[in-house]
């Protein structure tokens, strides 16, 4: 089966066409970055593999997702290449187009954005680039679909796709080097183009270096490079061989451009620079973006979110729990089954399913800000104050995608170009708020501060970030010393997001609450009921004298200091590392909680208003749950930094707890 790479820089839509050429679903986002690696699908008309690689400014990595797009074309070759570029950003795009170009292989360029391009008064000729790049051009608008009938067609057989025949050259001196480079390559077997190798040598492309040093001695080619600096420079040419070779792409882009776009319509101000100049103003930016924040809290859990997750909780504690009730009734099921199915998994389930429209409308609310282009404006917006504690402003985005769920956002960290920068970001991104711990803020915060749930609970959110950037501050000085730093960030357009775009994109990032649900949530119930039910008397035991009280009893000593040293809450707390979400369902239990009211008035009778904001904080801080630290060890590589993270966050949630308990008494509050 044959494979086709799909390529292009960040935010030019490629995922959206890979999304519509294969039928799938991957992530889609109005920013840079949104795919870490590569995405593998299956084309509808069924000719070959669609591979999505992450976008690239040039075939020299700057960060890791990048360097997995250099790695594939350099030992995985596909037969084909769709190169997807921004009409409305041609000149830059096309700096990438000529190194693949330059790679030799059968090539379609999609001429993405058209209608961008248009809007701002940017003409382009599709023949004429045609001609000056010798490829197919294809005009398309990725995420409307138009035009992507044309480029499935054009990929049906790639055999019948013409090869890149583009020739660039470089000059006398280069180009003489170049053919001694070749006759050098020409013993290696498996290589790509041999031209093409040769020039990412002489650009010094990491990836390419590190696959030559394993196969031969490249010293004889480190010479060759040497000697065609030295003669660049007695010409009195002021730039490396890199240097040399870029500025005649860029000679030949200009050429290119003025051939095939016209600008004399370009409008002076276009409305994403008249919206950029009150949403990244200086002065007012931030605050709007706290006011767009707090107005999406207020939606989420007050105005919208709030009167659904009743009509779901009087569903699941009346006509469900009738229902069920009814049925074990009618088929006689003994009393351990009967207390199985309504106390442990309708109980502990349900306790957490109510939830799932608040959680819903936050990632609707999300994906809205995603795809409109303002969640990149908000990294810029960060850029001086994260940079002042040890990060840049591009490590936002992982901390937003933290919010649905911290595993996506941990694996998005490596969008991050410095190694220093995206450690930090992996060691900090379980501070940030997940889905899994919104229940539990949104049960407290009804019980306590019914009047004020957003204020509640985005101040948890708050409460992470801003324990993040402390952090980072003490880790940057005294772990990650002496580390340089490097901002680059794509602003796409701002633009409407679409209805089905929306809808898909809030479905996936809700879709893995469900899942758990299914599964974690419901054998973490089971399980939990299980150990309620039983004890070192027998079965169906008084709950005080259950495993699970015998368990939770074993920690709350240590908790009595934080407000909360019970074995009931104790008992939540370790089950809580495989799932946050289980801490609500194992309440539900440990209460027998015929609905949310019946749990809001007996956690009521447990806590206080002060010692449920403690509980909160170690929710929010403690150790990530197991799926987190999972994806730590994969991205670290190490066992060391993993257990770290593990380490810190124990002892900051409860400190944190401990400060906000034991200070609070001291002030008098209850």
């Amino acid at each position: 089966m044959s494979s086709i790479a799909l390529v292009g820089n960040p935010n030019t839509g490629k995922t959206s066409l890979f999304n519509t050429l294969t039928s799938s679903y991957e992530y889609v986002g109005n920013w840079a970055g949104v795919t870490v690696e590569k995405k593998i699908g299956s084309l509808k008309n069924g000719a070959g593999k669609l591979i999505d690689l992450p976008g690239i400014y040039s075939l020299h990595p700057l960060s890791r997702d990048e360097g997995v797009a250099a790695q594939y074309l350099i030992e995985e070759t596909p037969e084909a290449l769709i190169n997807i570029v921004d009409a409305s950003q041609l000149e830059r795009n096309l700096l990438l187009t000529l190194q693949l170009l330059e790679y030799g292989k059968p090539t379609i360029l999609g001429l993405n954005m058209t209608d961008v391009a248009k809007a701002r008064g940017i003409q382009v000729n599709p023949e004429a680039l045609q001609a000056k790049l010798g490829v197919p051009v294809l005009p398309l608008i990725a995420r409307t679909g138009k035009g992507s009938s044309q480029v499935l067609s054009a990929v049906a057989e790639p055999a019948n796709i013409p090869a890149a025949n583009f020739h660039l050259d470089y000059g006398g001196i280069v180009e003489g080097t170049l053919a001694s480079m070749i006759s050098q390559l020409q013993q290696l077997p498996g290589l790509p183009n041999l031209r093409w190798v040769a020039l990412q040598f002489m650009e010094q492309n990491p990836v390419v270096l590190e696959l030559l040093k394993k196969r031969i001695d490249i010293s004889g080619l480190m010479l060759l490079c040497d000697d065609c600096q030295t003669r660049l420079q007695k010409q009195k040419l002021a730039l490396t061989l890199p240097q040399w070779i870029r500025s005649v792409r860029m000679d030949y882009i200009r050429v290119v451009c003025a051939a095939a776009i016209d600008a004399t319509m370009q409008k002076p101000h276009n409305l994403t620079e008249r919206l950029d100049s009150i949403l990244t103003h200086r002065f007012l930016g931030l605050p709007l973006f706290i006011l767009f924040m707090y107005a999406m809290f207020k939606t989420t859990f007050d105005w919208a979110g709030g009167p659904l997750s009743d009509v779901v909780d009087g569903f699941i504690g009346g006509p469900l729990s009738d229902w069920t009730n009814s049925l074990l009734q009618a088929i006689g099921a003994s009393e351990f089954t009967h207390a199985l199915i309504v106390d442990g998994i309708i109980g502990g389930v349900g306790g957490v399913v109510v939830f799932v429209p608040q959680i819903f409308i936050l990632f609707l609310m999300i994906s809205f800000l995603e795809d409109s282009g303002y969640m990149a404006r908000v990294c810029l917006l960060m850029d001086s104050t994260m940079e002042r504690m040890g990060l840049n402003g591009k490590a936002f985005i992982p901390f937003i995608i933290g919010f649905g769920c911290n595993v996506p956002a941990i694996m998005a960290a490596r969008s991050i170009e410095q190694p220093k920068e995206r450690m930090l970001t992996t060691l900090l991104l379980p501070l940030m708020s997940c889905s899994a711990r919104l229940p539990v803020y949104l049960l407290f915060a009804a019980v306590f501060f019914p009047a004020r749930q957003a204020t509640a609970v985005l101040a948890m959110y708050v409460m992470g970030v801003v324990f993040a950037l402390i952090l980072c501050k003490l880790f940057s000085r005294y772990l990650f010393k002496n580390e340089s730093s490097l901002f680059i960030i794509e602003l796409p357009p701002y633009r409407m997001p679409q209805l089905k775009t929306l809808g898909r994109s809030t479905w996936e990032k809700g879709k893995g609450f469900l899942r758990k649900a299914g599964t974690i949530i419901l054998a973490g119930s089971v399980l939990i009921w299980l150990m309620s039910y039983a004890g070192p008397a027998g079965v169906n035991v008084d709950m005080d004298h259950s495993f699970l009280a015998k368990f939770g009893g074993f920690i709350a000593p240590l908790l009595e200091p934080l407000g909360f040293g019970t074995w009931q809450a104790g008992s939540t707390l370790v089950p809580g590392f495989l799932a946050k979400e289980v801490v609500v369902s194992t309440m539900n239990i440990i209460y027998h909680a015929p609905d949310a009211a019946g749990l809001e008035g007996q956690i009521a009778s447990v806590f206080t208003p002060l010692s449920s904001i403690s509980f909160m904080a170690f929710i929010l801080l403690y150790i990530p749950c197991l799926a987190t630290v999972g994806v730590i060890k994969k991205e670290t590589a190490s066992w060391k930094w993993t257990f770290f993270s593990m380490g810190y966050s124990l002892v900051l949630a409860y400190a944190v707890s401990l400060v906000i308990y034991q200070g609070g008494r001291l002030l008098g509050w209850s």
